[in-house]
Order: structure tokens, then C-alpha cells, then sequence
């Protein structure tokens, strides 16, 4: 039977690949991870009942992470119709994933797993005769199957995370004549030598699986990616090519150990994102998501109870891609659009100022700065410089509108806001741009779900504006809603990944890049079949002066007294322009934000960074500080000091 304490031991040992200390623990943490894995194995071929009972034997794990639908492939016996021999199998090596400088991130080890299929139609057709074969399997493997796979001939029953040892399987395979509709099946178990590093980007393997005719479960043993690259990428890396990627594990170690340090140092933080891309051609030098997981959990199968406490929301859902499918407000990191709008649409010009009184009011409210600064007059560059809230707030609600196509949305979907940016890894969110036409949606699904009626026919009613789904109203778009976006506050949502989009169209001069982590596709023995470049996915006209405008108030953000990360970057060797960003998310504390950038026209290796700390406070106290190691690696090789801003704008 496996213990409560074997399940204990193996949750900490995965939870202690902490990217904190990557360098030094993640290896023995990765390793502790599989010798007690090993154990729990070990224990359940041991023939006692009791696993049955505890209900550890269910259909392969299904789990919602957000948006995305990721198949946890651990179900090793299963009961499915009749498939041909082969069907649905590659008994080839899988492709390795290597990171731009060869490092490897994934490989098919040497190490094989035996698993066991036991096919519906095959089997005897008298309860008895079914039983009596189970009965002898069970004695053949030292596993109680009977229990479970003889109760019906109809009904679609499997076990979860049980494999059987070689021997058993060459047994059974000797006998097969006498257990007609059981298949033997061997899989090279997938590693991943980098322990917990990029997990979410390099995604999970395991058997296909598919709802067939009658709402029968078919699976297969077959290893197919079901997540990440290794989903993205799973027809090459089946046919053992080799998928080259843009990542560089050194800078990938360094922001997760960056990042856990800012969540460490930020509570009540619990989770963030990072992105480092190439602003010229979108190639992704890094990408991280906290908490994470070692992947090599999933080299073996995993009990299904222990499943859920690894990877369930209480647990911080490290499944979830956090810089692709988490999508959130960003704050003042917004503002450099709101900018470009005004500029761009003639709303506002280069030299126009703002008189910055530290309240902004309109007929529906008056807003604030925070802590209430007043600022004086400024114009774009300067706003920028300091993040003044009263002065975005005022290009808000002139470019904003009560009509569908107001310049602020215009811009903002012309930079990708509320679309995917067509990254090749599944699941990406599109986030959400609030618009009077979204506003009007919202209201309209409220209604109905209110009356229960269209989609929500047959559900209960509730009282006006009881779902939820209009922020609880059914209140029209207004002025306020235009200042709120114009912020990054409010009802708009984006991905870390878009943002770092944004700011490579600002650097390179208004190019939207598609980000991509593929760089090749290579044989073997390393030549190459085919090199990956997606195309930008448009060109916007852009003003050359007002982008510069942008810039420089971007540039004087990171190395100016007064500048909102000046503290963080103003030291730094290299030029950095950037934002930081402190988004209000009711409920819980703030999101810390920082986008930023190295231009090509200053250096030879140009770079944007993006950072988010969830619930870390203010932009400049946590995430800028992650940004600065990131920039420092790339750089320079070390990740260097970890200096703290002081700034409290949002």
C-alpha cells in the first residue's frame, strides 16, 4: 500500500527543485524526486487491496489549467475497444529539445517502462471467464486487478500510475494465448536533465488519448506531447528529429532564481512570469513561470490523489504557463500605447503639456497619483519619465470613446492587445481589450444568465446583475473606463508574453514580431532540415517623432533622478529604457510589473525583458529587480547585484 508518507516525501522532494537554488540543489532535489517515486512504485506492486480502495484508480488525469485543457497522460492499464496491432504507436526514440547552444532539455533516456493494455473487445465473454483471466494476471503481475476490471463487460474502467516490471511483462507475453485481449507495451522514459527549468515551456508526454464511437476513452501507450513543445512540436520530435530552441539555459536559470528571490522577498507573492526576447526577430532567449515543477515527475506514472496535490490550484496550478496563459492588468507598463495613440491619432502632439494638479476629475469622479503627487506640467516624455497617472488619465478620455473605435482601442489592437501573438506553444491566451462593443457583451450575457434564458435556459435565475459576468451591473461603457484602460487598470488583460511584444515594436520601430522558441529543426546527427523564422505579423506606420518621444521618456524612466527605475537601472552599463508597472487587482495585493529594453541602435545583442510578480507590490520594488539580473546575465554573464527601487507609482 503506499503510505501517506511516501506521497509526503515525494511532494517535497518535487517542491524542493526550487529555482531559487537551481545551481546547487535542483540535481539531488530531481533525484530525491525519483528514488521516492521509485518507492511508491515499489510499493504499489506489492498485491495488497488496499490501493484499490483508496480510489487511486481512475480514468487518465484530466486537469483545466485556465483556459487550457492539459492531458496528464498516467493511465497504464485501461480497457478500450479493439485497435489494430500498432495503431496509434511510434516505437522510434523521441527527438532530444535542445536549448540555442545545445544543451540538452529533454531526451528519451535509456531506461524503458513496461506497461500493460488490456482491450474491451478481446476479452472473454462470460463474467466468469473474464474474471478467471483476471484473477490469473493479477497472481502473474502481484497487482489485484480484478477488482477493478471485473465488474462489467461494457463499462470503461482503467488504473492509474501502474507499471509492471519486465519480467511480468516477458510472462505474460510468453502466455499470451492465455490472456487473449491483453497487450504488452515498452517506453523509453523521457528526461529532462535541466530538473525544473523552463518546465512549462517544455511541456509533458504520455500516452494519446481520445473519445471515440459510444463515449468510449481510447489509449494507447504511445508517447505523444501533451503540452508545451513537446505538444507544439510532437510530430517532429516522433519521427526522433531534433527541435533546436532559441532558449539559452544560462539566462533561464538566472531569471528563475531572480524570480523565486522576488517572491521570496514579497509575501504575500505566490507566483509570477518572465520573458526575455530579441525585439529584431522574436526569438525567445527565456521564458518563466512560478511555482513550477521538476519535470521529471513525469518519467514514471503518478498516483492520481498525488497527482492533485502536486498540481492542483491550491497548490499554485505550476502547470499553468503563467507568461502565455496567464493574462492580468499591467499597469503603467500600458502607457507608452495610450501614448502613441494620442500622438498618432493627433490627439495630442510632442510639445503639448498637461498641468499635473495630482487629481484628475471628470463628471463621474476625480481620480488621483499615487500618494497624491502633483507633479506640475509635463509633457509626454516627462509623464512617462515619472509615471504620472492624472496625465494618462487625460489622454484616456480624449482618445477613448463611446463609439466602437476610439483611438485607444484602435492602437491597442493594432500592438496586439486581446490577440494571440502566435507563439508556438498551445494554450496561448488572447487576453482581453474592453471595449464599449465588449462592454455591451458582457451586459448582454448577464441578462441572460439573470433571466436564464439563451445559453443559460434551464439554469437558475438570478436578481439583476447576480452572475457576475458585467462586474455585477449592467452599467453602459463610460469615460471612467477610457482612463482605467489608458492606465492599464481595470478590465483590460495581457500576457506577459504580448506585453514583451509591445515593447520589441517600440524598440525596433513599430515591427510586431512573432515570438517564436523554435530555431531549427535538426537530424541527429545535427545538420539541419529546417530553420524556423516566423514572419512579423504586421508593420504599423509609425511617426518617427512621436516613437521617439515614447523612447525618451522610456529612457529617462531607467537613468534620470525621478525616473521611475532609475534607482534599479541608472547605474546599469548598458541603455535601458522602460516602465514600470503596479496593477490593482480587487481582492488581493498588487501585481508588480516592469517592461523594458535594449535596443539593436545600442548594442549588438538588443533584448526586451518583462517581468510580473503577482502580488509583489510596487513595479519598481519587485519586478524591476528580477529585470536588472536578467539584463545583467545577458549581458555580462552573472546576474550581479540585487538592487531595490523605491518608486510607489502604479
Amino acid at each position: 500500500m503506499i503510505d501517506h508518507l511516501l506521497e509526503d516525501e515525494l511532494l517535497d522532494a518535487v517542491r524542493s527543485a526550487r529555482p531559487a537554488v537551481l545551481e546547487e540543489e535542483l540535481s539531488p532535489a530531481g533525484a530525491q524526486a525519483q528514488a521516492v517515486l521509485d518507492r511508491v512504485h515499489a510499493s504499489r506492486r506489492r498485491p495488497d487491496r488496499s490501493v484499490f480502495r483508496r480510489g487511486m484508480g481512475v480514468a487518465p488525469v484530466l486537469l483545466a489549467v485556465g483556459a487550457t485543457l492539459v492531458v496528464v497522460a498516467v493511465a497504464i492499464v485501461t480497457l478500450r475497444p479493439h485497435t489494430p496491432a500498432g495503431a496509434g504507436r511510434s516505437t522510434g526514440i523521441r527527438g532530444e529539445i535542445l536549448d540555442r547552444n545545445g544543451e540538452v532539455l529533454a531526451k528519451s533516456s535509456t531506461h524503458e517502462v513496461t506497461y500493460l493494455q488490456i482491450i474491451q473487445s478481446d476479452l472473454p465473454r462470460t463474467r466468469s471467464a473474464r474474471a478467471a483471466e483476471l484473477e490469473e494476471l493479477s497472481r502473474a503481475l502481484k497487482v489485484q486487478l480484478q477488482p477493478r476490471l471485473a465488474r462489467s463487460a461494457t463499462a470503461m474502467t482503467s488504473l492509474s500510475g501502474l507499471d509492471i516490471t519486465p519480467a511480468a511483462g516477458n510472462y505474460v507475453a510468453r502466455h499470451e494465448r492465455r490472456f487473449p485481449g491483453v497487450e504488452i507495451a515498452r517506453n523509453r522514459v523521457r528526461a529532462y536533465p535541466q530538473n525544473a527549468l523552463a518546465a512549462q515551456v517544455l511541456g509533458t508526454v504520455g500516452p494519446f488519448t481520445a473519445r471515440g464511437s459510444g463515449d468510449h476513452v481510447v489509449a494507447t501507450t504511445a508517447a505523444v506531447g501533451q503540452s508545451g513543445l513537446e505538444g507544439y512540436y510532437n510530430s517532429v520530435l516522433r519521427s526522433g528529429d531534433t527541435l533546436k530552441t532559441t532558449l539559452d539555459v544560462a539566462l533561464q536559470r538566472v531569471g528563475q532564481r531572480a524570480l523565486q528571490h522576488a517572491i521570496d522577498a514579497n509575501y504575500p507573492s505566490n507566483g509570477g512570469a518572465f520573458v526575455a526576447l530579441d525585439p529584431e526577430n522574436g526569438q525567445v532567449y527565456a521564458m518563466g513561470s512560478l511555482p513550477t515543477y521538476n519535470a521529471n515527475v513525469f518519467s514514471r506514472p503518478i498516483p492520481t490523489m498525488l497527482m492533485r496535490r502536486l498540481f492542483s490550484p491550491s497548490s499554485g496550478d505550476p502547470l499553468v504557463n503563467r507568461a502565455t496563459q496567464s493574462a492580468t492588468p499591467i499597469g503603467s507598463t500600458f502607457t507608452p500605447i495610450t501614448a502613441l495613440a494620442a500622438l498618432e491619432s493627433g490627439t495630442w502632439s510632442v510639445g503639448d503639456t498637461f498641468d499635473d494638479t495630482g487629481q484628475f476629475c471628470t463628471q463621474e469622479q476625480c481620480r488621483h497619483n499615487s500618494g497624491h503627487a502633483v507633479d506640475g506640467a509635463l509633457d509626454l516624455a516627462n509623464a512617462l519619465k515619472i509615471s504620472s497617472n492624472d496625465f494618462f488619465y487625460n489622454l484616456g478620455a480624449l482618445t477613448g470613446s463611446a463609439r466602437p473605435a476610439g483611438a485607444l482601442d484602435a492602437w491597442a489592437r493594432v500592438f496586439g492587445i486581446g490577440q494571440r501573438t502566435g507563439v508556438d506553444l498551445p494554450g496561448e491566451s488572447a487576453g482581453t481589450l474592453p471595449t464599449p462593443a465588449w462592454r455591451a457583451q458582457r451586459n448582454q450575457l448577464e441578462a441572460e444568465c439573470d433571466a436564464a434564458i439563451g445559453p443559460y435556459a434551464g439554469r437558475p435565475k438570478h436578481p439583476p446583475g447576480g452572475c457576475g459576468i458585467a462586474d455585477g451591473t449592467k452599467r453602459p461603457w463610460s469615460v471612467g473606463d477610457n482612463e482605467s484602460l489608458a492606465a492599464g487598470q481595470g478590465d483590460v488583460q495581457v500576457t506577459p508574453l504580448q506585453l514583451a511584444v509591445i515593447y520589441a515594436a517600440i524598440a525596433n520601430g513599430g515591427t510586431i514580431v512573432t515570438p517564436h522558441l523554435g530555431l531549427a529543426i535538426e537530424r541527429p546527427n545535427g545538420s539541419v532540415l529546417r530553420p524556423i523564422a516566423p514572419a512579423p505579423t504586421r508593420h504599423p506606420k509609425l511617426d518617427p517623432l512621436d516613437l521617439n518621444a515614447v523612447r525618451t521618456g522610456l529612457r529617462a524612466a531607467a537613468s534620470q533622478p525621478g525616473g521611475t527605475s532609475d534607482d534599479v537601472f541608472g547605474s546599469f552599463p548598458e541603455q535601458v529604457y522602460g516602465a514600470t508597472g503596479t496593477a490593482q487587482i480587487t481582492g488581493h495585493q498588487d501585481d508588480a510589473w516592469y517592461a523594458g529594453f535594449v535596443p539593436a541602435s545600442a548594442t549588438s545583442k538588443p533584448i526586451v525583458v518583462v517581468v510580473t510578480v503577482q502580488q509583489g507590490g510596487f513595479g519598481a520594488h519587485a519586478a524591476a529587480p528580477v529585470a536588472r539580473q536578467i539584463l545583467s546575465q545577458w549581458f555580462f554573464g552573472h546576474p550581479g547585484p540585487w538592487i531595490t527601487g523605491t518608486s510607489r507609482t502604479i
